[in-house]
């Protein structure tokens, strides 16, 4: 009668040991240089959104053949204005939800703006008009 012998396979104590130091090593040095940047990322997340938010007022242009005004603001890329009606407004909008900047405040839109024919911004992480206000003049 032979015995079949099954070789056990798996990994050591020691094995594993090593791999939770390096990867404990590699966590140490890694997330003090991912946790330096919140502001980066943040700042990141609003250029994208202006991005976005710039595309669909230009497809707004497009159907309407003017920006919506300052007064009706970018709520009109999610709810049809009233006054004045667009004529070829878009069913359904021209974004699903209006964001919000990374610092929980809505974005500012200007048209006509100040830098351009229209400005789409944040304030920044400091809520206040300066330098470090974040817009499609400054992507």
């Amino acid at each position: 009668m032979k015995q079949s012998l099954r070789k056990i396979s798996g990994f050591t104590l020691i094995e594993v040991m090593v791999v939770v130091v390096i990867l404990g090593i590699l966590a140490a040095v890694l997330v003090p240089k991912v946790m330096d940047r919140p502001d980066q990322a943040r700042i990141t997340k609003a250029k994208q959104d202006i991005r976005s938010l710039e595309a669909a007022l230009n497809l707004y242009k497009l159907d309407n053949y003017i920006y919506p005004s300052t007064d009706q603001g970018l709520e009109a890329l999610v709810e049809k204005p009233a006054s004045p009606e667009p004529a070829n407004w878009k069913q359904g909008g021209y974004l699903d939800r209006m964001p919000l900047d990374p610092w929980r405040q809505p974005y500012l839109y200007l048209s006509p703006g100040e830098h351009g024919a229209i400005d789409i911004f944040s304030l920044g992480p400091d809520q206040q008009p300066s330098d470090d206000d974040i817009g499609n003049w400054n992507l």
